[in-house]
């Protein structure tokens, strides 16, 4: 048995979570429902009569599948390659989704690639430039 990439298996969570974001954000402009509307209706501005939250959570979905799979003019680049950026972005996206009563399972999803990606940063882990390739092993002194 190999070892587990940690970054790899979070990454497919993370595109799991962000198709579904993009999936209830549609589903949200034509049934508009904040999630917490049974303790307070103060959050309705945000998703009627101006579909703002839902906007929001479209393009952060779809900034994260970009993000993730990646589009070949990201790929590489130290925006990709960053673990740290995705654990600063990822709660931003969480709470966005969360929000949106559609939204509740990409929330969740996204809460258990920030650990999974935070377990991986915390091992050391690094995100090579070429999506999906296994990282090279150091070498230590002559062989």
């Amino acid at each position: 048995m190999g070892k587990l990439i940690k970054n790899h298996w979070a990454r497919l969570i993370v595109l799991t979570a962000a198709a579904y974001q993009v999936a209830a954000a549609f589903e949200g402009f034509f049934w508009p429902k904040i999630f917490w509307d049974f303790l307070t209706t103060n959050l309705n501005g945000a998703v009627r009569p101006v579909p703002v939250l839902q906007i929001i959570n479209l393009l952060l979905g779809i900034l994260c599948l970009a993000w993730e799979y990646p589009l070949p003019w990201l790929s590489g680049t130290s925006m990709h390659r960053s673990i740290e950026a995705r654990l600063v972005i990822y709660p931003v996206c969480s709470l966005s989704a969360l929000l949106l009563y559609q939204g509740t399972n990409p929330g969740i999803y996204y809460l258990v690639g920030m650990g999974v990606y935070f377990w991986a940063f915390s091992e050391g882990e690094v995100v090579c430039p070429r999506p999906w390739a296994l990282p090279r092993p150091t070498r230590i002194g002559k062989v």
